[in-house]
């Protein structure tokens, strides 16, 4: 038989996005909001949300949002010891460079930095230099950098910003504090980050948010700008693809 990659258990679908949602969410989430954001009806969240309940995985807080229970524990501890980050992103990252011959790359939050967890070179005669794997410098001159820290808590933002200083990489980096802020902001906006030739003189990059982690891993390309922009909708949406939860 062949493998359908659509999930076909309907509630399955809906009860891992009702989780997904929650798990995303700073303060948990009513069953109103749950409704509104999944574009569910009222009947069915509360089945579903007694029924996650019921297993532990989510509990009603004091404040009568739904957060992340004990349970939940398990899950990420499993995800931990069975597959860890760079495992799981290596096949993400050389799919990109399948599909779109570019020097591809996956980051994460490690310990309170910003690191690259995996690397791809890419197939084209003329193409971007690697940055190695574990490297954690300039977040802020950065596509991926610069999408993490616009998704991260402000608190989080802000105590890595506090250990960083806003140092030049290139004369495009920005360096001014509320300059970046309205850069995070515009990241937000729009859903991923472009590095405008602010981390390598040359290089233009492009950083998505990988699916359902929370917004605490995303994928990347680094392109040689004279044909970033010309491709810009084809590397789009490589990044999109392989950056499905269901991936």
């Amino acid at each position: 038989m062949q493998s359908d990659a659509k999930p076909r258990v309907q509630s399955a679908l809906r009860t891992v996005e009702i989780l997904l949602a929650i798990a995303q969410s700073s303060e948990g989430l009513k069953i109103k909001e749950i409704t509104s954001a999944l574009n569910l009806s009222r009947q069915v969240t509360y089945h579903l949300i007694h029924t996650l309940q019921g297993t532990g995985i989510i509990r009603k807080n004091e404040n009568n949002r739904y957060v992340l229970g004990l349970a939940a524990a398990s899950i990420a501890q499993g995800f931990q010891t069975q597959l860890a980050p760079p495992e799981h992103l290596a096949p993400r990252v050389r799919s990109i460079v399948a599909a779109t011959g570019e020097t591809a790359y996956a980051g994460g939050w490690v310990d309170g930095e910003i690191v690259v967890l995996a690397t791809a070179r890419g197939e084209s005669p003329v193409g971007a230099a690697q940055v190695p794997h574990g490297y954690s410098g300039f977040a802020h001159a950065r596509a991926s950098g610069k999408l993490l820290l616009a998704l991260a808590e402000p608190t989080v933002c802000d105590a890595y910003l506090a250990k960083h200083p806003l140092e030049p990489r290139t004369r495009r980096t920005i360096v001014d504090r509320e300059e970046l802020m309205k850069e995070f902001k515009r990241i937000r906006s729009r859903g991923y980050a472009i590095d405008e030739e602010e981390f390598h003189e040359g290089l233009r990059c492009l950083a998505v948010p990988v699916g359902g982690l929370g917004g605490r891993f995303v994928l990347g390309i680094s392109v040689p700008s004279d044909r970033f922009q010309v491709n810009f909708e084809r590397y789009l949406s490589a990044l999109l693809a392989a950056a499905r939860v269901n991936q």
